[in-house]
């Protein structure tokens, strides 16, 4: 036996006789995960905020009256948070009503051809980089394994990561807007109508810029870009609303 078929055999040997070890678990957590619930949160937390503090900056600078302002505030409070899960519930249910329509149509292609479906498949592999043969072959196994899933994937971009969920994305628009609602309400209840536009607007300022940043950290961005971009529009926003209800008071 030469040295090299020994070292060979000792080799072999030593890998029969190693003790493999169990390689951990894929603890990988991607952002695109929380793109439908994040989206609805952050969309019905920013809105409560926005909506409920101009309303109450903008009948505070048309009134005197503390009650009316609460008063308004409130109403702003319920009706905003039945008109986020409304809407977010019809858009999402559109949108999940299209997603499906494509899948079914994917799936009556599928049945009727299933050679050009599957060479479909591999053509978007070769345009991704894939060798021709090994798109082929890859387009093949898919299409043995789960035709309808790899064409939903690969073709129309649907995962399950991203799918609509009218329900889910109704009640986080709605609690998120009432919650959001609530903090500048808050502020308005407790504070004098001398103080109070400078109050509920200074504060809510804080607030969006807090939600921002928790947005774009939870998103992966940029922290003190999500709380910028979001406290200049709201900022505006505000500022709008305060210059209609005082334009208003002033005439009455």
């Amino acid at each position: 036996m030469t040295a090299r078929e020994h070292a060979l055999r000792e080799g072999s040997q030593y890998l029969v006789n190693v003790k493999v070890e169990k390689l951990p678990s894929h603890t990988e957590v991607h952002h695109a995960g929380r793109v439908g619930w994040l989206r609805a949160a952050v969309l019905g937390a920013n809105d409560g905020i926005v909506s409920t503090a101009s309303l109450v900056v903008g009948v505070a600078a048309a009134s005197s009256d503390h009650g009316n302002v609460i008063i308004a505030g409130m109403t702003g409070l319920v009706a905003g948070a039945m008109s986020m899960a409304a809407g977010e519930y019809v858009s999402v249910s559109s949108q999940a009503d299209a997603d499906n329509a494509d899948l079914e149509r994917e799936r009556l292609e599928i049945e009727s051809d299933e050679e050009s479906e599957r060479q479909e498949l591999a053509d978007i592999y070769e345009q991704r980089g894939i060798d021709a043969s090994l798109a082929q072959q890859v387009a093949t196994q898919l299409m043995a394994h789960d035709a309808l899933g790899a064409h939903a994937r690969d073709e129309l971009g649907l995962s399950e990561q991203r799918s609509a969920r009218p329900v889910q994305a109704a009640l986080a628009s709605a609690i998120t807007f009432a919650l959001g609602a609530a903090l500048p309400l808050s502020l308005a209840y407790f504070g004098s109508m001398a103080t109070m536009i400078p109050l509920v607007a200074g504060g809510s300022l804080l607030f969006l810029a807090f939600l921002g940043a928790v947005a774009a950290r939870a998103g992966g961005a940029n922290m003190a870009l999500g709380a910028g971009r979001i406290t200049f529009w709201s900022s505006l926003a505000i500022a709008a609303t305060a210059g209609v209800g005082s334009l208003f008071g002033s005439v009455v």
